[in-house]
């Protein structure tokens, strides 16, 4: 009986082990074959032979994307690291683009963008921010405020009491 536990134990501890071993997928193949599997193909496609389809995807045309990508560019492109290759900010703005156009969920998008959620979750708002900061001097203009003094203020409040004698 205290053999039978013996082995048991020894069993045991060799599958622990070899879970032990099993390493984690760090990031899914079909994530890294982005280029192959993303939606940019598609795009290329559509530029060329349906610009009616291109617009309907992106929501503006080819001329109108270039000139937000030459905006904002050189502040989201990344540097391809030994590990991976990074993502491109034409990859990034389409990806923003397209979930501004049809709020779809960052897990829904990542099967035609090819691009992790937790990326996504992170380069979505990014581009967003980005695209704010380019374009708001352009299309936010400030109203000038013309401040009522305290008195001024007060003496309104005065006025528009209702039924006060």
């Amino acid at each position: 009986m205290a053999e039978r536990r013996r082995r048991l134990a020894i069993i045991g501890g060799v599958i622990a082990l070899e879970e032990r071993k099993k390493k984690r997928v760090w990031c899914k193949n079909w994530y890294l074959e982005r280029n192959k599997y993303s939606h940019m193909y598609l795009l290329k496609e559509l530029e060329v032979r349906e610009p009616g389809d291109l617009y309907n995807y992106l929501r503006m045309d080819m001329e109108a994307f270039e000139t937000l990508l030459q905006l904002i560019e050189p502040v989201i492109e990344r540097k391809n690291t030994q590990m991976r290759q990074s993502v491109s900010a034409r990859e990034r703005l389409t990806a923003t683009l397209r979930y501004l156009a049809t709020g779809r969920t960052y897990v829904d998008m990542k099967f035609s963008c090819a691009i992790s959620p937790q990326l996504l979750g992170k380069l979505i708002p990014e581009t967003c921010r980005e695209l704010f900061k380019a374009l708001k001097n352009e299309f936010l203009k400030e109203r000038e405020h013309h401040r009522a003094s305290p008195q001024q203020e007060y003496q309104g409040f005065q006025g528009n009491k209702i039924g006060c004698s």
